[in-house]
């Protein structure tokens, strides 16, 4: 049961990878230090302010007609303290600066990375994969939850309140449930016993990434039956990285090659944008027709400004 006090379910996001950061260093020992998490966190927040400032700034300045609420998007730092707990569980990295590197990247992605004013790339893997790729130290570890099924309930039952009410249980069923089979068929060609499947299955870090880092709502298609063909493709080729080319790590690498095809999703299946609304939840299925082109319109060049809406 959701409190009556919260009206935006990012407070329970929040609290949630809150309460899974502070499990994982209690439970887990995790050679985590308190002032990197610190560090992670401030950069990211700081980044997340001085983008949506400069960028209003330089919009009002060239394009006065087009302003931009700054006071609502400068103090809203949900989103950026999401992605700073999102790297703090997932990451891991010998130097500090490469924690910096890796929030700073994040959360410019969702400057750069956009069609109109959705972002497209979800932040933390994107800060992820470019310290994979661009920095030395940097490494994931998706067995640092081991296979103890509480914190798989612990996920299920807190990811199943954040999906119900904003509406993307779809997501992570096709997700899983196609990963599932094909793990199942995989399993079942090699006549290997069926402890092998729950072990492959039976992992916190890939109900963590089902659960809150491939149902953003914010970057995943709008339409249902996008994000159901967009997530089936992810546990394919999840599926082919892990199994055929041995990548630990398959999940985040799977999400990140696909990003791009939320676009050409959103305008073949057209569907409005998910809003957070404070709290009201999913947008995405409703009849609203006059915003069922709205992806569609922004792909085109605009003339007001170069920067619509850049730092939503």
């Amino acid at each position: 049961m959701m409190f009556n006090g919260i009206r935006d379910i990012r407070d329970y996001q929040i609290l949630f990878l809150s309460l899974f950061l502070v499990l994982g260093i209690g439970t887990r020992d995790w050679t985590l230090r308190s002032e990197w998490i610190a560090v992670t966190i401030v950069t990211c927040l700081s980044t997340q302010w001085l983008l949506s400032f400069l960028i209003g700034r330089l919009t009002e300045f060239i394009y006065p007609e087009q302003r931009i609420n700054d006071k609502g998007q400068i103090t809203n730092l949900r989103s950026p303290l999401i992605t700073a707990l999102g790297l703090s569980l997932l990451l891991r990295a010998d130097h500090w600066t490469t924690m910096v590197f890796a929030a700073v990247v994040a959360i410019a992605s969702k400057f750069v990375f956009k069609i109109g004013d959705k972002h497209f790339f979800n932040p933390a893997n994107f800060g992820i994969i470019s310290a994979l790729i661009l920095t030395p130290d940097a490494w994931v570890s998706p067995g640092q939850w081991g296979e103890d099924w509480w914190y798989g309930l612990l996920f299920v039952g807190t990811g199943g309140l954040i999906l119900k009410k904003v509406g993307r249980w779809d997501t992570t069923a096709a997700f899983l449930g196609a990963y599932a089979v094909l793990e199942a068929m995989r399993n079942f060609y090699l006549s290997w016993t069926w402890d092998v499947y729950c072990h492959r299955l039976m992992s916190g870090s890939l109900l963590l990434f089902a659960l809150f880092m491939v149902t953003d709502p914010r970057s995943i298609p709008n339409a249902r039956m996008a994000r159901v063909v967009w997530a089936m493709c992810i546990a394919i080729l999840t599926f082919i990285l892990r199994n055929y080319f041995f990548l630990s790590t398959a999940v985040f690498w799977a999400l990140f090659t696909l990003a791009p095809l939320t676009v050409l999703l959103d305008v073949i299946w057209e569907a409005p944008r998910f809003g957070w609304g404070g709290g009201i939840g999913d947008k995405g299925d409703m009849d609203d027709k006059e915003d069922n082109r709205e992806l569609f319109n922004k792909l085109l060049p605009s003339p007001r400004s170069p920067f619509p809406d850049l730092h939503k």
